[in-house]
């Protein structure tokens, strides 16, 4: 094996590193709450609005 550890020891630090990356996936998606609807009709392009694009309008009427 590399680095010389037993087949037990990569096993166990391979199955840790595995839930832990499960683990993290799932707090992220659980805090950011993804939209994974899919509309029937697809937006034109142009037409579909982002949090970004809204937020700098708003950035932009207040500074000035």
């Amino acid at each position: 094996m590399p680095a010389g550890v037993s087949w037990a020891q990569y096993l166990k630090m391979f199955s840790a590193s595995l839930l832990s990356m499960f683990a993290g996936a799932e707090v992220v998606h659980r805090y950011y709450r993804p939209d994974l609807s899919v509309p029937e009709i697809p937006p034109k392009p142009g037409e579909m609005k982002t949090e970004l694009l809204g937020l700098k309008k708003q950035s932009t009427e207040t500074a000035t």
